[in-house]
């Protein structure tokens, strides 16, 4: 067994160390990751050794359109009376509820406003899941690696076959 190490390790050190010759070695951290909007029939830039080319396919009628999440659903003319009264009514509260340094418990509607503005983040995100797309293009990657060393592997088993074989 160790004599098989030993010899995937001679036949892999001999392209490493011409690659290190060439260029410094890239670890996880010097990999950049792209995140792509395409559209229509585009492609996606093939991944480097460096960079990760991440896409989200959009339509093609979206390619010079304000993104989705960007866009306003109406006019603020039409916005209620009511509704921008309610709005004003919580400027320069003090006191409970209003998430105000002065006044007794004014620290009580932080929590409010904090939920209020996580809702309209999550109403104004996009509908990209960006982090499984990372995930599927890392878990490609890997598969190539993989694919490599069992190419390499198979190589290594050939040669020692044909080494042992009596002449």
């Amino acid at each position: 067994m160790l004599k098989y190490m030993l010899t995937a390790a001679a036949i892999l050190a001999a392209p490493a160390a011409a690659q290190q010759a060439a260029a410094p070695a890239v670890g996880p951290a010097d990999i950049k990751i792209n995140q792509l909007y395409i559209y229509g029939e585009d492609t996606c830039p093939a991944s480097t050794e460096t960079e990760i080319n991440v896409c989200a396919k959009l339509p093609e009628e979206d390619r010079y359109r304000i993104p989705q999440n960007l866009r306003e659903e109406g006019d603020q003319r039409n916005n209620a009376w009511s509704n921008r009264v309610e709005e004003l009514s919580y400027v320069g509260r003090t006191g409970a509820g209003s998430c105000s340094p002065t006044g007794p418990g004014g620290w009580t509607g932080c929590f409010g406003q904090l939920l209020n503005q996580a809702r309209l983040e999550r109403q104004n995100r996009d509908d990209v899941n960006w982090n499984r797309l990372i995930e599927e293009a890392r878990q490609e990657r890997l598969g190539r690696i993989d694919a490599d060393a069992a190419a390499v592997e198979a190589e290594i088993r050939e040669r020692e076959e044909d080494n042992a074989q009596p002449r």
